[in-house]
């Protein structure tokens, strides 16, 4: 019988199924104790993602199931790798990575935030990465100190 006629892996569905790796930051992966944890957390809920697709019957979808779970396997495998825990800072005299910054802006709104890694970051809960320009720009200053961010002045309110 002729392959045509068969349903067997071709290298055309494979390579559907083989999806680009998630794109790793070239900066340090600095994290803090929970940053590595939620890092744990999702390689083992992609290992867990992956291990399901695998008892799926067909082999073409079971590629399809398998293939971003997988992507996601190889990302935090290696952010787990690299990560590099940062203490807490233990002193609120100067920003840092860790700190949680209240600043103000021109437009007067007042705004509070975390810096931490890159992976961690989320600024609808309250955390920005460290490498993000507004972290950049007010880690080392004081309460007081005044920054420049995309045009607009923000004033350092507190430090905790």
């Amino acid at each position: 019988m002729s392959v045509a006629f068969t349903k067997e892996d071709s290298a055309e569905t494979a390579s559907e199924t083989l999806l680009p790796d998630r794109p790793i930051s070239p900066h340090p992966n600095l994290v803090t104790a929970a940053g590595l944890a939620a890092l744990e957390r999702q390689l083992q809920q992609a290992r867990d993602a992956y291990d399901a697709a695998q008892a799926v019957e067909d082999v073409n979808e079971r590629r399809r199931q398998a293939a971003i779970p997988l992507r996601d396997v190889r990302y935090f495998a290696a952010r787990v790798r690299t990560a590099q825990i940062v203490a807490d800072p233990t002193s609120t005299d100067i920003v840092a990575f860790g700190s949680t910054v209240t600043f103000q802006r021109d437009d007067g709104r007042v705004q509070t935030y975390r810096i931490v890694g890159e992976d961690e970051a989320d600024p609808n809960a309250g955390s920005i990465s460290f490498v993000s320009p507004v972290a950049r720009q007010l880690t080392g200053k004081a309460v007081g100190d005044e920054v420049t961010v995309s045009g607009q002045n923000i004033e350092i309110v507190s430090i905790s």
